[in-house]
């Protein structure tokens, strides 16, 4: 089951998103056309198949230009819909409708989007143990919605932030002078109940990681047989991390090498809109 997002993280980042779109004269096309009296039902409809996520989002931009807004969902996050499905009815005054209408289809169509992409990817690699995983690539401010999302489409999160574990990556490395430094004052400079993982680009790194000590290894950008070779290697004693410039084309034989997670960081930060629309009845 898809735990929604807290009300309370949420409500500031659309209050704000909103506001920044009312400016200081609030909607001039619809308060000048539109009467203050005029009731409307509207329906979100999507253009394209895909997978929704965030419809609270959607709602709460509806509900806070106007808290007479009722919003009804026909279709719940994570549900996979086709081109032309009524994902949501909305009925209330027309004019504070329209006006967040925009607000609440930026977050649906970039969050549905992730999910969409995310779902794709996930079905490219059913059948193998590999599990598809966000990272820290995501928009600024958005990181919790777009995670979200990533979980709608059936994925799962890595780190959310730098506090959650220690990941040593090859800067870290280089300026510590070795690997073995690296995670040397990593294991002196956090407690016994952080995780430790380090990125390696070789084989060679891996054997020193392994023998080291870390609990899990970032295999960045190597090949198939790299990758095969690597899992191999580690055997099960920790867990192995696959990244680098993963496509749902390219996923499948990746996740055939056997490794427990494959990251991607275009699913939160490049990933296209799904479109949809508001359309009224």
């Amino acid at each position: 089951m898809l735990t929604p997002l807290p009300h309370i993280m949420v409500e500031p980042l659309v209050r704000s998103t909103l506001l920044e779109d009312l400016g200081l004269g609030g909607d001039l096309t619809t308060n000048a056309i539109v009467p203050a009296d005029t009731e409307a039902t509207m329906s979100l409809v999507a253009r394209q198949e895909g997978v929704i996520a965030g419809l609270d989002v959607a709602a709460l931009a509806f509900k806070l230009m106007d808290p007479r807004i009722a919003f009804e969902p026909v279709h719940h996050d994570g549900s996979r819909i086709a081109s032309g499905a009524t994902i949501a009815i909305v009925r209330g005054p027309a004019r504070a409708l329209l006006t967040a209408e925009r607000v609440a289809l930026n977050f649906l169509c970039h969050l549905s989007g992730v999910a969409s992409a995310t779902a794709a990817v996930v079905a490219a690699v059913r059948g193998y143990k590999a599990q598809i995983v966000c990272i820290r690539k995501t928009t600024p401010g958005l990181r919790a919605l777009e995670k979200y999302a990533v979980r709608a489409g059936g994925g799962s999160n890595h780190r959310f932030g730098l506090d959650d574990a220690v990941l040593i990556k090859d800067n870290h490395i280089a300026i510590a002078g070795d690997i073995r430094t690296a995670i040397a004052r990593a294991k002196a400079g956090t407690g016994h109940m952080v995780k430790i993982e380090v990125e390696v680009d070789t084989l060679d790194q891996l054997e020193i990681a392994l023998a080291t000590g870390v609990d899990a290894v970032l295999l960045d950008n190597m090949s198939v047989e790299q990758l095969s070779r690597a899992v191999a290697m580690v055997d099960g004693r920790v867990i192995t991390e696959a990244s680098g410039r993963v496509t749902a084309a390219t996923a499948p034989a990746i996740a055939a090498t056997g490794v427990d997670l494959i990251s991607i960081g275009w699913l939160t930060h490049s990933a296209p809109i799904l479109d949809i629309g508001l359309d009224s009845e």
